[in-house]
């Protein structure tokens, strides 16, 4: 009885520093922890291609192949996202407004959708690799490099979809750090495993997903293992995980939002190998300088994506509790802390994009289409500030509709038909410009119409809050 009262009182301690802590330091407790997570995941998403560009002789054909493959784990990320992303904000709002026995269900309802999720795209992507790699755009010379990597990482699909999607859960209770270690911890059994499979077993591109897969199974037993444990207020029940309609629409109403913008993600990174591949003649220098660059553009993204999701527990339970005035204070913060990050590693990355050339070990050719190129890519990467950082609050205020209006807007309205229209007419630097013009373009249109619509839902909040209380 002495334990249960402790654990109540520890669970109650951690939410009530989200609506009383002083809010600079939580807004650091609360979103370093995933920004490093967010770091963690560059590192992991680029360490087994900066060890396979090292194999002898076709080391430019696996680079090539592993800029391919992104865009279906990024599929994977976007259900992991559609369920964790949806789940857990609808949770922290639950626990915001006192309603704790809704929150546990609503995590237990999720833990549901991921499992059944993962075991179908399991399924589909293992017979299906190499027909999905040559419709992405696949170089010849790649294929089977990227056919058998897939191969190898669908089978682990239930594992990354679970330790992806649940980890946003120990976050909403205010546990960043441990969310952090959930991450830091498949990272290093990646980093140390790739090597040994790679080279020392001599399993090529399959020892690289060989690892990724090992390194994701043992974070889904760290992630599991928290929740077995005193210190979460969520727990699995199988009297909870009874599907209801109502809480499915709820979690998946708030999380296609950041479903759409993972898959957009997804959908222009094939696009932009498919216009390579058609205009370059399926040139693998260019696929792998993409590939390159993209990880350029996951340095500057991933960060401000922690920054969002860090703060969001802090937002949604101070939007729960109708606490307006500590919201915007949060937010400015984050804003803040935000568009620093962005605008200096924007600036290093435009004066010095041939570091990220020598990181992975590229060709001369590759090297030389990565440095003239870059700058054109990333130069609207600024804005990523408000993209990122603002969509993730913009998410964790409820608002899903205004959230995927303008996720939609930057990838699919702009980015992809101009990057089909820049083809056209200029060639493969099309794809590259297209990128830096539609980042620019589509974050100064979200800037806008965040920066006027926060202010009204903070008021309209506070005004539900005080109304329910006079009617209570």
């Amino acid at each position: 009885m002495d334990n249960v009262r402790k654990e109540k009182s520890a669970n109650k301690n951690t939410t009530e520093q989200l609506s009383s802590g002083k809010i600079l330091p939580l807004v650091f407790k609360l979103t370093i922890p995933a920004v490093i997570a967010q770091l963690i995941t560059f590192l992991y998403n680029i360490v087994d291609r900066m060890y396979v560009a090292q194999i002898d002789e076709t080391g430019m054909d696996a680079l090539a192949a592993l800029g391919i493959v992104l865009p279906v784990t990024l599929i994977i990320q976007a259900f992991a996202n559609l369920v964790g992303l949806g789940g857990a904000p609808r949770a922290s709002m639950k626990l915001g407004a006192g309603d704790e026995r809704e929150a546990v269900k609503v995590f237990n309802t999720s833990s549901v959708m991921l499992t059944a999720i993962g075991i179908v795209l399991s399924l589909v992507l293992v017979f299906t690799a190499t027909p999905v790699v040559v419709l992405f755009g696949c170089p010849l010379s790649a294929v089977g490099f990227a056919s058998s990597y897939l191969r190898i990482y669908s089978a682990g699909t239930v594992f990354v979809l679970l330790a992806q999607g649940l980890n946003p859960f120990i976050t909403a209770q205010g546990y960043s750090l441990t969310a952090m270690f959930s991450v830091l911890i498949g990272a290093i059994i990646n980093i140390a495993l790739d090597p040994l499979f790679i080279f020392v077993f001599k399993m090529g591109v399959n020892g690289a997903s060989l690892a990724t897969i090992v390194s994701q199974v043992v974070s889904f037993i760290w992630i599991i293992a928290f929740f077995f444990s005193k210190k979460s207020i969520f727990r699995f029940r199988f009297k909870d995980m009874k599907p209801n309609v109502k809480r499915i629409f709820a979690i998946l109403s708030l999380g296609f939002s950041p479903f759409v913008m993972t898959l957009t993600e997804c959908a222009i990174q094939i696009v932009f190998n498919v216009n390579l591949k058609l205009s370059t003649g399926g040139n693998k220098d260019y696929t792998a300088a993409l590939t390159v660059m993209l990880s350029a553009l996951q340095l500057i993204a991933l960060p401000l994506n922690g920054l969002g999701y860090g703060i969001q527990p802090f937002v949604s339970y101070n939007y729960g509790k109708g606490n307006a005035s500590r919201l915007k204070k949060g937010i400015i913060y984050v804003t803040v802390i935000a568009f620093v990050y962005a605008a200096l590693v924007w600036s290093a990355s435009l004066a010095f994009p041939v570091v990220y050339a020598y990181l992975f070990s590229a060709s001369a050719a590759v090297r030389e289409i990565v440095v003239e190129y870059t700058p054109f890519f990333l130069m609207g990467s600024v804005m990523f500030f408000v993209q990122m950082t603002l969509q993730n609050v913009n998410i964790a205020l409820g608002r899903a509709k205004s959230a995927l209006i303008l996720a939609v807007l930057r990838k699919v309205i702009i980015l992809i038909p101009l990057c089909f229209i820049l083809t056209r007419f200029i060639g493969f630097k099309g794809v590259f410009l297209s990128e830096g013009i539609a980042d620019l373009t589509a974050g100064i249109i979200t800037a806008t119409v965040i920066f006027i619509s926060f202010p009204k839902v903070f008021k309209r909040r506070e005004e539900e809050v005080r109304r329910e209380k006079a009617d209570g």
